[in-house]
């Protein structure tokens, strides 16, 4: 099958679905690679590398994507500026296109697609699954955008980002708070931190929090009484209660009066973006601060936001920026390529390229299969969500009545009877004869039988081992009970004797056991 990479049309667009690199392994998969001329050229990939790479240059576009089998691209298809030409109309009859396609908000694009019998996979639907992960162009760039936002910020930024001491004076650290810890904002957390700010972030899903702080960052938490998830299944953040939010609010617009940079970067797949940042907080902060918006181009987190534009609103610069992975356009094409070879290599089974229904990345991304539209995919049986409970309804109280015991259960009590009674029988003679060391000893081992139980039981099951190959030396005492009653001048002479001979045997055998356990465990972490 023949790969075709297009020049992409959207404006400020300086990505290519394909790189000298991607292009060999693309070879070496089988596949023949034909590439527009002047396709890399925003990313400073010349049409002679991609040649010595093995591709094939084709200068004319409409001779593209006719002879391409599967067209690659970054963008989904659009109206090329140079000619007016829709890029749908350029996909042949029964072609194949994978790209970024969003089908939740571009329902005609996938119409026209479905005309042209195209079966069409989208980037932007792969799921968050583990084996998936080496395909997931939208954590790929959300990396670049995240990284390039911060760059952007202190562009703009009229102070250092790290605490400076100078024969001038001393400056403060810049104060940056992160709103969404996801893969864009963690990789914006670590470039200010990397820069040296005091960074604060927040996000509904409480499992970032470890995150966060990984990264030397601080996690704001919300006094929310409620027990709220702000994470679906997939991995992504969902919309929250309004209480939820109306807090959530509450803590943004405390810290917009304290932090001299905002990046946001909150975006639920499909959706418009949520206002998060109002005109109130930013007429709140301070003159010179800055607002990094990466969600800009499905509406913004931030009233002020103007698409590609960085607009000044009373001193404060909000930088709406949709090109942030476009202006790292080498290390995005690399990246975006990379994750294109991997789903490519994972679609080839037997020399060929296919459409594998059963498999959960391909079916889950597909949108159209030979012109039939295949999205939404039908949910995972083993992921349905449980119909919640039907609330009983309360039954009138009456009169508890009078239990009948039957005869297996008079039976299977006396057991448990007879050894209560047994028990205390022992215990009453002893205490008859005179043997208080007897009843003593008693007393002793039934409490540490009792308080040995509870310390292990609470203890969490995945500790289990450590903690008993440790502890385990406490069986020591027990070898010095039973030297105790074995030190006698015929060992053998009472039962108590043997009891504590066979004691003395299986504590040093739990002894050298756990203490081997401990040393084959550490010796796992060891290099």
């Amino acid at each position: 099958m023949r790969v075709g990479i297009p020049t992409e049309v959207h404006p400020g667009e300086r990505r290519v679905a394909a790189t000298p690199d991607t292009v060999k392994k693309l070879i070496k998969l089988g596949f023949e690679v034909s590439v527009q001329a002047g396709a890399g050229e925003g990313a400073r990939l010349s049409d002679e590398a991609f040649e010595q790479a093995g591709a094939e240059i084709v200068a004319d576009v409409n001779t593209l994507w006719s002879t391409a089998d599967i067209v690659l691209k970054v963008r989904g298809p659009e109206t090329d500026p140079a000619d007016g030409t829709s890029e749908t109309e350029r996909l042949r009859d029964g072609g194949w296109l994978i790209s970024l396609i969003h089908p939740a908000i571009n329902g005609p694009l996938v119409e026209r697609l479905a005309e042209r019998k195209a079966t069409v996979i989208a980037l932007d639907q792969i799921p968050r699954i583990s084996r998936a992960q080496k395909m997931d162009v939208l954590s790929s760039m959300a990396n670049i955008a995240g990284y390039r936002a911060v760059i952007e910020a202190a562009n703009h930024f009229g102070s250092f980002f790290s605490g400076q001491i100078t024969a001038a004076g001393r400056t403060r650290p810049a104060q940056v708070m992160v709103i969404g810890a996801g893969v864009a904002g963690l990789a914006a957390i670590a470039a200010a931190r990397g820069l040296g700010a005091e960074v604060r972030a927040f996000d509904v899903r409480l499992a970032a929090k470890e995150q966060v702080e990984s990264l030397g960052a601080k996690f704001l938490e919300l006094e929310f009484p409620a027990d709220e998830s702000g994470e679906t299944s997939g991995g992504y953040a969902k919309t929250m209660s309004k209480e939820f939010i109306d807090a959530e609010m509450e803590l943004f617009r405390a810290q917009a009066k304290q932090v001299d940079i905002i990046v946001t970067t909150a975006l639920i797949p499909g959706k418009t973006a949520p206002i998060l940042i109002t005109k109130d907080m930013v007429e709140s902060m301070r003159s010179g601060s800055i607002v990094v918006d990466l969600a800009a181009e499905q509406g913004g987190n931030c009233e002020y936001t103007q698409p590609d534009r960085a607009i000044e609103v009373r001193g404060v610069t909000i930088l709406g920026y949709t090109d942030l992975t476009s202006r790292l356009a080498t290390q995005s094409s690399q990246l975006f390529g990379s994750n294109l070879v991997n789903l490519l290599s994972d679609m080839v089974k037997d020399g060929e390229c296919v459409i594998d229904m059963e498999d959960e990345v391909v079916r889950k991304s597909l949108v159209l299969k030979d012109g039939v539209v295949t999205w939404p995919p039908p949910p995972d049986p083993a992921k349905a969500i449980a119909p919640p409970p039907t609330a009983e309804v309360p039954k009138p109280v009456e009169p508890e009545p009078t239990v009948a015991v039957s005869e297996d259960s008079k039976s299977s009590m006396w057991p448990s009877v007879l050894g209560v009674l047994v028990g205390a029988a022992a215990i009453w003679m002893g205490a008859q004869d005179g043997m208080d060391t007897f009843v003593s000893q008693l007393t002793v081992f039934v409490l540490a039988c009792f308080v040995g139980w509870q310390v292990v039981w609470n203890v969490t099951a995945a500790l289990h081992t450590p903690l008993m190959s440790v502890t385990n030396a406490i069986s020591g005492i027990i070898i010095v009970g039973g030297l105790l009653q074995t030190g006698v001048s015929d060992p053998f002479a009472s039962p108590a004797a043997i009891l504590g001979a066979v004691a003395i045997l299986v504590a040093s055998i739990n002894i050298a056991g756990g203490f081997l356990v401990t040393q084959r465990m550490l010796a796992m972490f060891r290099k």
